[in-house]
């Protein structure tokens, strides 16, 4: 255990930072996020993240807010396993019809008010994917979807930014 701690040590931090007009738009973005999220939530976001039959680009890129360089937890966001603790549903993927009830039930599960978010272009409108006989298409043709962030996959700025836009866009 004492080797595996002085090996930490020696190596140190060994990730990149971002690129210094990166960092400040993702500071300016989590201020604004931080802001809404403390009216909005009383300080605290919970998402609920589900694949309803993506790629896992999109997955990726969710994975990447949530890691050192973008950090989601500083502006008060945190993922959780279960639906019945989440305030948000970020959806990613065609919604796959073996996948519709489990889609229905994790919205059924959430309790109100709870916002959805599309993520990606199959989140959105189905993608390259479509509809066909295996997928329903877009989000909205299983749940209502509050708010789509476009992108294939989008960046993790282009996520924070869609998570802002959703929490804005609803009415006290």
């Amino acid at each position: 255990m004492i080797r595996i701690l002085h090996q930490i040590f020696r190596t140190g931090i060994v990730t990149e930072p971002l690129p210094a007009e990166a960092e400040a738009e993702i500071q300016e973005l989590g201020a604004k996020l931080e802001d809404a999220v403390r009216r909005r939530f009383r300080r605290s976001l919970t998402i609920r993240a589900v694949d309803a039959g993506s790629c896992n680009g999109c997955e990726l890129e969710i994975h990447a807010i949530n890691n050192p360089i973008y950090n989601c937890e500083r502006f008060g966001i945190h993922f959780t396993a279960s639906p019945r603790f989440a305030d948000m549903l970020l959806v990613t993927g065609p919604v796959s019809r073996n996948m519709e009830i489990a889609l229905k039930r994790t919205y059924n599960a959430a309790p109100p008010p709870k916002l959805v978010v599309a993520v990606g272009d199959c989140g959105c409108n189905g993608g390259i994917f479509g509809e066909s006989y295996a997928s329903l298409g877009s989000i909205d043709k299983a749940i209502p979807v509050d708010a789509c962030i476009h992108g294939c996959p989008p960046a993790p700025a282009a996520i924070l930014k869609g998570i802002l836009k959703a929490i804005i866009g609803i009415s006290l």
